[in-house]
């Protein structure tokens, strides 16, 4: 186990140096710059000035190796579009909270009811309580989060005819001075982030879970008697849990990473808007920071999956 880990963890440095590496010389390969003059309206002196001074006047692939050295110690640069060039690990630092605050909300809920749903509707197969669950679900996936999102705010930031404390209490980051990192205040960011991972969840939860009950063990199981309890939790789940791994642990550190338009609707000052904006603003510093989050967040996210695989099958082996 020990070495497969460290092998694996070896095989994501090398995953992170060529992600690093295509992403680095793909965006600078497109034409202009962060400072160009079609863009800012620099003067072409206050333009070489600004390159001088964060190294844009240099190759590229000199350029790339100084990265790599400063990234080793955790040092991607500073950012060119933020108010004051703060260092780009201050930045993630400083939003990314608040973002795995709405993002460990989100896989509780979603897994959570998605799990039980998904259950439901299986052992309930074919019953109108599981074409509703399968309705659900196909809705909550084929929705966008932004619709859901203006929906929500519409009705219970505006229709609802609470009072501010109420409001404070169910939608805090759309109210001046409410707290920013109390559970409740993310209620409704939580739950319009969550209903598209959940519908994903109870979907594949009742294809694994219905396939596990149509199997020869449960047959067995119930013709020795066994409780339809005891079958459930001790046979079904354990053995469908492999193909639910398998999909949705993946979903983790898409939910960890942020949202762009929950974050911008619900006006929350996350991580996830800095995916899109460090693209439009050509911030080459914060890019190669996020994505080297995520590369590092992916990987080690399929590495838990495969060990998880042993610890659910005793058969499988890494």
């Amino acid at each position: 186990m020990t070495g497969y880990i460290i092998r694996r963890l070896i095989a994501l440095l090398l995953v992170m140096l060529a992600v690093s590496a295509i992403v680095f010389f793909l965006m600078n390969a497109v034409p202009g710059g962060p400072f160009s003059l079609g863009e800012r309206g620099y003067t072409p002196d206050a333009l070489a000035n600004l390159e001088r001074k964060y190294g844009l006047d240099k190759p590229v692939t000199e350029r790339y190796i100084n990265f790599l050295i400063s990234a080793v110690q955790l040092d991607f640069g500073n950012s060119f579009a933020v108010a004051g060039s703060p260092p780009v690990t201050a930045v993630i630092l400083r939003t990314w909270p608040v973002t795995l605050h709405i993002g460990l909300y989100t896989i509780i809920v979603s897994f959570g009811f998605g799990l039980v749903m998904g259950t439901f509707a299986a052992y309930h197969r074919n019953s109108w309580v599981d074409n509703l669950i399968t309705f659900l679900a196909t809705l909550g996936i084929t929705l966008p989060n932004f619709i859901i999102a203006t929906f929500l705010l519409i009705i219970f930031g505006f229709q609802a005819g609470w009072g501010e404390d109420q409001k404070r209490w169910i939608i805090g980051p759309l109210i001046p001075g409410g707290s920013a990192i109390l559970s409740w205040d993310y209620f409704l960011p939580v739950i319009t982030y969550a209903l598209a991972p959940l519908a994903l969840v109870a979907r594949y939860t009742r294809s694994s879970v219905s396939d596990a009950l149509g199997a020869d063990y449960v047959r067995t199981a119930r013709a020795k008697g066994l409780s339809d309890f005891t079958i459930m939790f001790r046979h079904v789940l354990r053995n469908a849990a492999i193909p639910m791994v398998t999909v949705l642990l993946p979903q983790i550190p898409n939910l960890l990473t942020g949202s762009l338009f929950i974050e911008v609707v619900y006006g929350i000052p996350g991580l996830g808007k800095f995916f899109v904006t460090s693209i439009f603003n050509r911030d080459y510093p914060m890019i190669m920071g996020l994505v080297l989050l995520v590369a590092f967040f992916w990987g080690i996210t399929y590495l838990i999956t495969d060990i998880l695989y042993t610890l659910i099958d005793p058969r499988v082996r890494l």
